[in-house]
Parts: structure tokens; C-alpha cells; sequence
């Protein structure tokens, strides 16, 4: 009896189907652009040297985005970047499930050159909600309103114009972050604990841009 319990353990943990959502992107000769949401090329991101580069002005209201899409909740998820102009800004959005039947902004980390700036994005049923974000309506989809939770700015020198290493590890409601061993942090919240669908990456490089390599996303182990 023993035995048949075990051996039906074991079936049962062969029929699970873990998450196996998985990119690798060094943008070399096998760049695939279906990967990303966004056309590559267009005006402001082409593919040059081994590497993605975004410069210039959008022309609207917010600078230069590039998506990716993402399939998962559990994920690990990393890439490196290089400012060429001094100044400048990268902000990374991580978007996902809101809890209500639409998608929205989960988790945006604004990289400057002297700070890094953690905003959580959940999201509420309650139109006064103390923390609703009162210049936005109700998702049209999910009837939800976006909350906003504001965290200070916490000091760090990303004044070089050198290749840095950021890395996200999302499980369960908890994500670890880093950027290079400069700065570290582990935030909680529920809203993280739901599927991410999109990676975005809002630019503000100059001229001269920013570039974008060595992308990659996996299942947390």
C-alpha cells in the first residue's frame, strides 16, 4: 500500500506543468523581433553592434518605450544597460494581472543617476480608495481604479556611463532586486503575486541613448 501511495505521488508531480515561459535575448545574428511588442526597428530603437540602442524624442508625451512580452508569475528577470550621455533616465515597468480581469502596471523602478525610486502599482474596486490615482478612470476592462504607493528615493551613484546588471526575482508577493552590488532591496506587496504579461523599458537618453543587452527571463527556480 506504501508503494502504490508513493508511485502515485510521483505520477501526480509528473502531471504538474510548471511554469516554462523562457527568453535569452544577446540581440546577435538570431535576433527575433517577435518577442517584443514593440516594432524593431522604428524611429528611436534599432539593433546595432550586438546590442539595443534607443535614443532621441519620442515626439509624445512620454520618451521612448520598448515592450516585451511576458507569460508567467513566478519569474526571474534580467538585462544589462549603458547610458552614452550623461544625464538621462531608464525606467523599467513591470505590467501584469490587476486582480480584476485586466492589466495595468505592477511595479515601475526609475533608475536615475543618483537614486533609485521603487512606485507599486496596485489596483481597488473603491473609487475613494486613499490611495487612487484620481487622474485616471476606471479600467475599461476590469472596472478597477490604480493605486499608487510612492516609496522615497534611495541614494546610488549611476552617474558612469558603464554596462550595469539589473535583476528582478518575482515569487510569490515578494520580488529581490539589485543593480550591480550597488543597491539591493526586497520588497512585499500582494498585487505581485499575479501573472506578469509585459517587461517595458521607458527611455530618456539623449541623443546619444541608451543601450540594452543580454535580456533574460525565466522561471524562479
Amino acid at each position: 500500500m506504501h508503494r502504490f501511495v508513493v508511485l502515485l505521488a510521483l505520477a501526480l508531480i509528473g502531471c504538474a506543468t510548471p511554469e516554462t515561459f523562457t527568453i535569452r535575448e544577446d540581440f546577435g545574428p538570431g535576433f527575433a523581433a517577435k518577442k517584443f511588442i514593440t516594432p524593431i526597428p522604428n524611429k528611436n530603437t534599432v539593433i546595432r553592434e550586438g546590442v539595443m540602442w534607443t535614443h532621441g524624442s519620442s515626439g509624445g508625451k512620454y520618451p521612448p518605450m520598448v515592450y516585451l512580452a511576458l507569460a508567467g508569475k513566478d519569474l526571474t528577470m534580467s538585462f544589462r544597460y549603458r547610458h552614452l550621455e550623461n544625464g538621462g533616465m531608464l525606467w523599467l515597468f513591470v505590467d501584469g494581472d490587476d486582480g480584476y480581469g485586466g492589466t495595468d502596471h505592477m511595479l515601475r523602478v526609475q533608475l536615475n543617476r543618483d537614486s533609485v525610486v521603487l512606485e507599486v502599482d496596485a489596483h481597488t474596486l473603491d473609487p475613494k480608495h486613499p490611495l487612487r490615482q484620481n487622474t485616471r478612470e476606471a479600467d475599461p476592462v476590469s472596472k478597477a481604479y490604480r493605486t499608487n504607493e510612492f516609496l522615497p528615493a534611495e541614494k546610488v551613484d549611476l552617474s558612469d556611463n558603464e554596462w550595469r546588471t539589473v535583476k528582478l526575482v518575482f515569487k510569490g508577493d515578494t520580488v529581490d532586486m539589485s543593480v550591480d552590488g550597488k543597491w539591493t532591496r526586497t520588497l512585499k506587496r500582494q498585487n505581485f503575486d499575479a501573472t506578469k504579461r509585459k517587461l517595458l523599458w521607458m527611455q530618456n537618453g539623449g541623443e546619444k541613448g541608451i543601450e540594452i543587452d543580454d535580456v533574460v527571463v525565466t522561471p524562479t527556480p
